[in-house]
């Protein structure tokens, strides 16, 4: 008996440590989320105008990302997925930089059994390029209407052309919803994490 009790004391504490990591990582990520756009600097970048000679001292940064939501007013007046209000957010040390998407209606057939993007939605296609200040950088890269965002450090040297892949994470499917015993990502369970590649190279 006291054994047993010992082992569901145990227990219980292990569960409360997860749960308060669990909560702590969703405060931390939200806290990211909200802060990306709060610009403190103007000086690290400027975003490419056409025909724009790249400055002396800095390396060329395209940020480039293609994704797809539910379309909008499925689960209320308010969200904004589906909108042009739906943005994705880049800050680099302190400077804030907001990119638009231009959302477009996409049907799409299943491309094989585990197709996260099938079916009928939103695709947005992100795209910028800046100027950036050569050296080492830290960047904050958000989706405020997913609550998602994620930290990078990178480092741009001088002259350099560049380019940032930002590859998005689906939910997982219900087990309802599933035809199949394994699990399955779809785009219509929201983004849930984004995948940052550095030309060519996950960071």
């Amino acid at each position: 008996m006291l054994f047993k009790r010992a082992m569901n004391r145990i227990i219980m504490i292990a569960l409360a440590v997860v749960t308060f990591a669990a909560l702590g990582g969703c405060a931390g990520t939200a806290e990211l989320a909200r802060t990306a756009g709060l610009a403190t600097r103007q000086d690290v970048f400027v975003e490419k105008q056409q025909g724009q000679p790249l400055p002396s001292g800095h390396a060329e940064l395209r940020i480039v990302s293609s994704l797809k939501t539910h379309k909008p007013g499925v689960y209320s007046e308010k969200d904004i997925h589906g909108t042009p209000g739906y943005k994705l957010l880049i800050n680099i040390d302190g400077q804030a930089a907001e990119l638009s998407g231009d959302p477009r209606p996409e049907r799409r057939e299943p491309m094989g059994l585990r197709d996260p993007e099938a079916g009928d939605g939103m695709r947005y296609r992100f795209a910028q390029t800046l100027y950036v200040k050569a050296g080492a950088h830290r960047m904050v890269i958000a989706l405020p209407a997913d609550t998602i965002a994620t930290e990078r450090e990178i480092v741009l040297s001088e002259g350099s052309s560049n380019t940032l892949v930002l590859e998005p994470g689906y939910g997982t499917m219900p087990p309802r919803s599933r035809p199949w015993n394994y699990s399955v990502t779809n785009f219509k369970e929201g983004i849930r994490s984004l995948r940052v590649v550095l030309n060519g190279e996950a960071v």
